[in-house]
């Protein structure tokens, strides 16, 4: 039993020493969110950072940190400025969730980062492993992580089969996490796995070769590589179709503010019909607006993590000026502001798609 244990000692140690030795020397060190201990600053880049990939991050964040310095600065704007900064980086819960604990910090902590680890788990949007990382980066006090990254590199270097999402795969990955993370130089440890994950035991084509953990990872050695972690169980994704409408009047096009709750909550987008609706009748009924239809644009697809989405494009010229042009929950924009506004991406991609036709 002594040997056993003594060989587990040694087994967590190498692993965690490796890990450590190859940061210093190969991994990343010149980030933005890197050599600060500013939590503000680590939360932002952690958040950013989810289900999206550093190089995409890297200008959103500086353009989004000149924006708001700091906590107070983010509690203080709107919600349609968050937004509007966040435009085009997607999964737009994650900037709502931001903005909704920088409200929470001013209110419950004084503006001030809360410093225990069960305080920032609280936070809107700050899962486990997201106040780990903040914890162990800005506050010195190391927890462990378990990104999609980490969760990798444990199950192929540990062998773990099976589906990184069941909660029976996610518990052996956590007990992982908590074994292995050392005592000290955890800011490096930290770093080494998010690095290693990302540069090294990449999803496809991993490079084994480089590795530091290859003498030891059992996925190498089992040849089992390409097969770990365990992929999600294949569902087939229902399709839904809608129409949007293009409604031109000028260089101004017509956008509606979508519902807080549900896809694209609190952003601004094109009004949308049934597609067995008549564009123009829609237009005269819902915005009491005399428009002539032209030709529908090329479909446009996007991809929800739950169903696709194709979106049949349809332009509108409105033919004579409103009575009334306001309208609440509605605005007119110029297509130049409105392409740069807090709109999701396919809508983004249609106007776009209409500067280029000419509409």
């Amino acid at each position: 039993m002594l040997k056993t244990l003594s060989h587990g000692l040694k087994s967590m140690f190498e692993f965690s020493s490796s890990v450590i030795s190859w940061q210093k020397v190969h991994g990343r060190h010149d980030l933005p969110w890197q050599n600060t201990t500013d939590p503000y600053a680590i939360w932002v880049s952690e958040i950013m950072l989810q289900q999206t990939q550093v190089t995409a991050v890297i200008g959103y964040y500086a353009a989004f940190m000149q924006r708001f310095p700091d906590i107070a600065t983010l509690a203080n704007a709107t919600q349609e400025q968050v937004l509007q900064s966040w435009s085009g980086l997607g999964y737009y819960s994650r900037a709502r969730n931001l903005h909704n604990a920088a409200q929470t910090i001013v209110d419950e902590f004084d503006g001030i980062f809360p410093t225990e680890f069960d305080d920032i788990q609280r936070l809107s949007g700050i899962g486990r492993s997201t106040a780990a990382a903040i914890s162990t980066f800005a506050l010195n006090k190391p927890q462990p992580i378990l990104d999609g990254n980490v969760k990798r590199v444990f199950a192929r270097h540990f062998l773990i089969e099976g589906w990184t999402g069941k909660p029976a795969i996610q518990q052996k990955l956590w007990a992982i996490a908590e074994r292995e993370n050392p005592s000290e130089d955890a800011i490096a440890y930290t770093q080494g796995l998010m690095d290693l994950g990302s540069s090294i035991c990449t999803r496809s084509k991993p490079k084994c070769n480089t590795c530091p953990l290859n003498k030891s990872c059992q996925a190498l050695a089992n040849n089992q590589t390409q097969n770990l972690p365990t992929s999600k169980p294949k569902k087939a994704l229902p399709q839904k179709e809608t129409t949007m409408l293009l409604i031109r009047m000028g260089n101004e096009v017509l956008l509606e503010k979508r519902p807080q709750k549900g896809i694209w909550a609190g952003l601004w987008s094109l009004p949308e019909i049934d597609m067995k609706a008549i564009a123009s009748e829609v237009a005269q009924q819902k915005f009491s607006l005399t428009t002539e239809a032209d030709e529908p644009l090329p479909i446009v697809n996007h991809v929800f993590t739950h169903y696709k989405l194709a979106i049949t494009p349809q332009p509108l010229q409105v033919i004579s000026p409103p009575k009334y042009k306001e309208k609440a929950g509605y605005i007119w924009m110029g297509l130049e502001e409105a392409i740069g506004a807090a709109i999701p991406t396919p809508v983004r991609n249609i106007l776009l798609m209409m500067n280029q036709f000419n509409y």
